[in-house]
């Protein structure tokens, strides 16, 4: 998968398919809030699942029940690429919180 930063114009064409994601200086950003610290951390583990299938690794916080998440890519500058696009849509897919 290319490491070429996407543009603006990408990256509000992918946000519009990523309920809760925002552009945050240079990445891609959204913050969850589950049930509980275990709910939080069992929703970490299953991202780090996905992102290591994917060599692709969140920058990312935990604070009891929430979890703040950061993409983007290394090897483009910091920048937003496909790759954290793609690794956003499989967090989407995992989280049963919205």
């Amino acid at each position: 998968m290319s490491t070429k930063p996407l543009t603006h114009e990408e990256i509000g064409t992918a946000l519009e398919t990523l309920p809760g994601w925002t552009l945050f200086g240079d990445a891609l950003a959204k913050s969850y809030t589950f049930g509980s610290f275990r709910e939080a951390m069992s929703f970490m583990v299953r991202v780090g699942f996905e992102a290591e299938a994917l060599d692709h690794h969140p920058e990312w916080t935990n604070v009891y029940s929430r979890v703040a998440i950061r993409l983007n890519t290394h090897d483009a500058g910091g920048k937003v690429t496909a790759k954290d696009v793609k690794l956003a849509h499989r967090i989407q897919e995992i989280s049963w919180v919205p």
